[in-house]
């Protein structure tokens, strides 16, 4: 339990498989929907399972405003064997083009459903992010900002540089990241992900992706390597 709860202290939130994903780039006039729906065989987040290695099924709503703006909220089921059973997060922000680059200033706002007494689950992070075309591939990096992290464990900052390639003509790409988490009560560590995406459909999506974090001894089995397969449709 120990070894869970530092884990859980170390990062929580939605960023696998669509948690927290923009909106699609349809200009369908001022404000146009998307949602989206996926299952995965569990649920990681900067590193960490979020479902103590068990499935997840997720879904959500995204919205985009005007030319730049977007919002949404996005839902998954979560096991942190305290009672607690659903995420939910809300998000929006812009993305203004600076050049050939793209600018993602917003906030994400993380909730928990059934929570113990204690320490309140629920935080929210402020996000600044940029990407830009290098050749065929995307490259791009991320800081996230917390005021107060997951569990009252004071101010929280992710720093993240990712990329993504398609691999020639072909449905396959391949994508990855790595981050650094600080946060002040709790374990600093970095975490890192590999995967080859698919595209089985316009609207279908595989991902198989491996997880890693440098700190398993100290956040415990849900911060060890991992393989994870998730399907994610979007209509």
């Amino acid at each position: 339990m120990k070894a869970l709860k530092l884990a859980l202290l170390g990062a929580v939130g939605a960023l696998a498989m669509g948690g927290a994903a923009q909106a699609q780039e349809e200009d369908s006039g001022p404000v146009s929907l998307s949602f989206n729906v996926g299952a995965a065989t569990e649920y990681v987040f900067r590193g960490i399972s979020q479902t103590d290695e068990e499935p997840q099924i997720f879904g959500g709503v995204d919205a985009t405003i005007g030319s730049i703006g977007y919002a949404g909220v996005w839902v998954s089921n979560v096991e942190f064997n305290n009672g607690t059973e659903l995420e939910f997060d809300v998000y929006g922000g812009i993305k203004p083009a600076l050049g050939a680059a793209t600018l993602d200033i917003g906030f994400i706002y993380y909730g928990y459903t059934n929570q113990p007494t204690g320490p309140n689950e629920d935080f929210w992070e402020g996000k600044l992010a940029i990407s830009a075309p290098a050749g065929p591939a995307t490259i791009g990096a991320a800081v996230f900002y917390s005021p107060e992290f997951f569990g009252e464990t004071g101010n929280a900052t992710y720093l993240e540089a990712n990329a993504a390639m398609p691999l020639g003509d072909s449905k396959f790409s391949v994508s990855g990241a790595v981050g650094r988490q600080w946060v002040e009560v709790g374990v600093d560590y970095t975490t890192w992900n590999v995967g080859l995406g698919f595209a089985l459909t316009d609207n279908i999506g595989l991902d198989l992706r491996y997880w890693d974090t440098d700190e398993s001894d100290a956040l415990g089995y849900l911060a060890e390597g991992r393989v994870v397969f998730g399907v994610k449709a979007t209509f």
